[in-house]
C-alpha cells in the first residue's frame, strides 16, 4: 500500500482527535522548564530580538515572540497560544535562555493579615 506523500495541502489537524503534534513533541518530553514562571509574570520580547539566527525554533517559540511585543502574562500567552501553561513555560524557558524574552515577575506578598484577623472577618460576616 503506498502512502500519500504530504504536500503543501497537508494539515497538522485532524477534524476527529485535534492536533496532531502533541504538546510534549513541542517541548521534546520536558515537563519542567529551567525557570520558574509565574501565571501572572509578564512576558516582553527584547526590541532587538533577532530570530534569523535561531533555524532551530518552532511556530510556537516564534508565535510567543511575536506575541510579547508588549508586555503580556504568561496565563494569557497559554491562552493565546490555546496550549497548556507547563508547555508555554518550557517554552518561554528556551526564549529566555536565548535571551530573546525578558520576564518580570510579581513582587512577592510580603504583608499579608494575620490568620486571626482572617478568621474575625469571615465570623463577622457569618454574623451578619
Amino acid at each position: 500500500m503506498r502512502a500519500d506523500s504530504p504536500g503543501a495541502s497537508h494539515q497538522w489537524l485532524d477534524d476527529d482527535a485535534g492536533p496532531v503534534v502533541r504538546p510534549y513533541t513541542l517541548t521534546g518530553g520536558r515537563v519542567r522548564s529551567t525557570h520558574r514562571f509565574d501565571l501572572v509574570a509578564y512576558v516582553l520580547a527584547e526590541p532587538d530580538a533577532d530570530l534569523s539566527g535561531h533555524l532551530d525554533l518552532q511556530p510556537e517559540h516564534r508565535r510567543l515572540v511575536a506575541l510579547a511585543t508588549r508586555p503580556v502574562p504568561v496565563a494569557e500567552l497559554a491562552s493565546d497560544l490555546d496550549l497548556a501553561v507547563g508547555v508555554v513555560r518550557v517554552l518561554l524557558g528556551d526564549l529566555l535562555g536565548r535571551g530573546l524574552i525578558t520576564v518580570h515577575q510579581p513582587r512577592p506578598v510580603t504583608n499579608l493579615p494575620d490568620n486571626d484577623i482572617l478568621k474575625a472577618v469571615v465570623d463577622g460576616l457569618r454574623a451578619l
